[in-house]
Formats: structure tokens, C-alpha cells, sequence
């Protein structure tokens, strides 16, 4: 899911992580190295 920053994500666990990029991809998978951000490694764990 791509999504126009900058954004600002909570977790679960209330942590909040952010980014200032200008467009982000955000996993909705689960399987990424780099959660909540898509780094694409679900295409190595299909």
C-alpha cells in the first residue's frame, strides 16, 4: 500500500515509527524485514 508522507505509524505495541519520504510502502503482509515499512522480502518468503 503506498501512501504520500511524510507519515507517522503506530505499532501494536504503541511505538511509533515515521518517515519523512515523500511516498512510503507500507506492508500488509507481515513478512517484511523492515515492518511496518515494505521492503519487498515477501517475494523471497512466498
Amino acid at each position: 500500500m503506498l501512501v504520500e508522507g511524510p507519515v507517522e505509524v503506530e505499532l501494536e505495541d504503541g511505538t511509533v515509527v515515521s518517515s519523512d519520504r515523500f511516498r512510503v510502502a507500507l506492508c500488509t503482509c507481515r513478512r517484511s524485514r523492515r515492518y511496518p515499512w515494505c521492503d519487498t522480502s515477501h517475494r523471497d518468503r512466498a
